[in-house]
């Protein structure tokens, strides 16, 4: 088995460099850099497919920045990563809620179902 992982795409022999995944329930495809191990429904795609990649209609494409230099992982990832699946996992309330202002994130920039846009630390 090759260490490298390869794109996804039918007859495409080129490495990985982004990972894709498909909210559903939220019609969003999220675009990311590669995961740290290959899922078996997310989409391994090259840097040619990443960049030309489409979304059916009425579907979001969130495209998250990926990083030039080489994955550093450190607790501040993981702990990122635990708390993002314990609030996948909460139960989802349906309509609308109030958005106080005491309550708002000031680092959330948006959000779509349970995924969240965060601003930039530097910004």
């Amino acid at each position: 088995m090759s260490p490298v992982r390869r794109c996804s795409r039918t007859a495409c022999g080129r490495p990985a460099v982004a990972t894709l995944t498909y909210v559903y329930a939220d019609s969003t495809a999220v675009l990311g850099p590669l995961a740290t191990y290959a899922e078996p429904h997310c989409y391994d795609l090259c840097a040619e497919h990443a960049e030309r990649l489409t979304a059916p209609r009425g579907w979001e494409v969130v495209r998250l920045a990926t990083e030039a230099g080489p994955l550093r992982r450190s607790s501040d990832d993981l702990e990122a990563l635990a708390n993002a699946v314990r609030e996948a996992a909460r139960p989802q309330e349906r309509g609308p809620r109030p958005v106080r202002g005491g309550d708002a994130d000031p680092a959330e920039a948006g959000r779509r179902g349970h995924l969240r846009v965060l601003r930039s630390p530097e910004s």
